[in-house]
């Protein structure tokens, strides 16, 4: 299987280690594997003055996230792509899976059970929606 697996990150441990398991599917198969970091929001916000200013916005935020995540991942033997995109997690794994033609969405089973269960969580928004196949691996501590 070539073409190329898109896994969520935002900071958390959990997300690394769906995206460790993600990277551990590429290398196997022989996929690029596109780490993606979302942000909702415009916010922006210019440090400092004169000409020594510094812009700090989500979307650089989250850039930094993903490509964070990437380089920790990268090997010789795989090829490892980040954004940042925009829109909710779900919202922003799908768009980033159907812009990239994906061949897998790798989410964490983080909130998918008790009241996260009901109120829903990001891999079953993604389940439901994907245009492709969805990998939810076991992130969570609990046996």
């Amino acid at each position: 299987m070539t073409g190329i697996i898109v896994v969520g990150v935002d900071g958390s441990e959990t997300a690394m280690k769906a995206a460790e398991t993600a990277a551990g599917l590429a290398a196997s198969m022989g996929a690029t594997l596109h780490v993606v970091s979302a942000f909702d929001s415009d916010r922006t916000e210019v440090f400092g003055s004169g000409s020594d200013q510094w812009i700090v916005s989500d979307a650089g935020a989250a850039e930094k996230v993903a490509r964070g995540v990437a380089d920790r991942l990268r090997t010789p033997e795989l090829n490892v792509t980040y954004s940042a995109a925009r829109g909710k997690p779900a919202e922003a794994l799908i768009n980033e899976a159907e812009r990239s033609d994906a061949r897998m969405i790798v989410v964490g089973n983080r909130r998918m059970r008790g009241i996260g269960r009901v109120l829903g969580s990001v891999a079953n928004s993604v389940a439901h929606s994907a245009p492709c196949d969805v990998y939810i691996a076991k992130t969570d501590d609990v046996a």
